[in-house]
């Protein structure tokens, strides 16, 4: 994906039809090693959106071989309320089969799904920050250098970074100061427990109102596909109202994926947030994790520098990217 073009692609472009996702999923694995997808993993994220559209979903064929797509995608079904977010389209993902590179196909891939989007009066256009299905934060631009430069040349600008941390949980054990801290928070009359159905309520609301309809749709979509309750740790302050929460396996039932995290602004500076993660943590490590991990975070936002103290380390960089149509 380069503008560095020798011969024109042959390939011809056209919406997803019936039959394309074996072969798209096996393209992506040739032309994305270090981010494959499993065909579960790309029926849910993809194929069961409610706000999939076939067409959106650009296809690059050569004879009988998929050798690339873009996916654009608006919203069909509002995350909250009634709001469609009418201007916003997003592209979650698009690749190229490296033989098939340097020959313009990438860009006839992007070109073709942000006239798509444009033909559904969106005006703004990001790269990848899509909710609640998105396959990336954003760009690692360090994986994919060529992606970077065609973005880049198709008018798309960073907004900002979202960071990729990992830390090791074998041996992993409470810091002593963080048990002090528990110690002396439920002395005080903060209760931290597993939620009940009941207070599942509680949570569902925290989440939604103070921290976006994205997280409350990650935690109902979660628990309704099964996943057990014990993977959450809520917090309550003395007065019994839902102050915070931490829970991990959240996404696609990945047991040491960490998060998401979520801490009343007036709560924080008590500890609360490091509590609940370390909490968390515990009760990961004795389900066996060998670590934890996320996908995206602030790097030098509150909860980076959280992390950081926790023991977690930057492994990836993501470049969340936006291109705005010309007034």
């Amino acid at each position: 994906m380069t503008d560095r073009t020798t011969t024109t692609s042959r390939a011809g472009i056209r919406g997803f039809r019936s039959g394309d996702g074996p072969r798209l999923v096996a393209a992506w694995a040739r032309s994305a090693p270090a981010d494959p997808v499993t065909p579960d993993r790309f029926r849910s994220l993809v194929l069961l959106d409610p706000n999939f559209d076939p067409d959106g979903l650009r296809v690059a064929v050569d004879g009988d071989r998929v050798v690339g797509a873009a996916y654009a995608v608006r919203r069909l079904t509002p995350m909250a309320g009634t709001d469609l977010e009418p201007e916003q389209g997003w592209i979650p993902f698009f690749f190229v089969a490296p033989d098939h590179r340097r020959r313009g196909l990438g860009r006839r891939l992007l070109t073709e799904a942000l006239d798509w989007l444009a033909g559904h009066g969106r005006t703004r256009v990001d790269f990848s920050s899509y909710t609640p299905n998105y396959v990336f934060p954003g760009l690692d631009a360090e994986a994919y250098p060529e992606a970077a430069g065609l973005l880049g040349s198709l008018g798309f600008r960073t907004l900002y970074e979202a960071a990729a941390m990992d830390r090791a949980l074998v041996g992993y054990r409470v810091p002593d100061d963080v048990v002090r801290r528990v110690r002396e928070l439920t002395a005080r009359g903060h209760r931290f427990a597993t939620p009940t159905d009941d207070d599942l309520v509680d949570l569902l609301a925290l989440a939604g109102s103070r921290f976006g309809p994205d997280w409350a749709c990650t935690i109902r979509a979660c628990l309704t596909a099964g996943t057990p309750l014990d993977r959450i740790v809520t917090a309550r302050d003395p007065g019994g109202r839902m102050v915070g929460w931490a829970m991990h396996g959240a996404f696609d039932s990945v047991d040491e994926r960490f998060g998401p995290i979520g801490v009343l602004e007036e709560m924080r500076g008590t500890g609360l947030g490091e509590a609940l993660l370390h909490l968390v943590l515990e009760r990961m490590r004795a389900r066996r994790a060998h670590s934890a991990w996320f996908l995206w975070t602030g790097a030098q936002s509150p909860a980076g520098h959280l992390y950081r103290k926790s023991g977690f380390t930057t492994t990836r960089v993501f470049q969340v990217m936006r291109r705005e149509a010309a007034r």
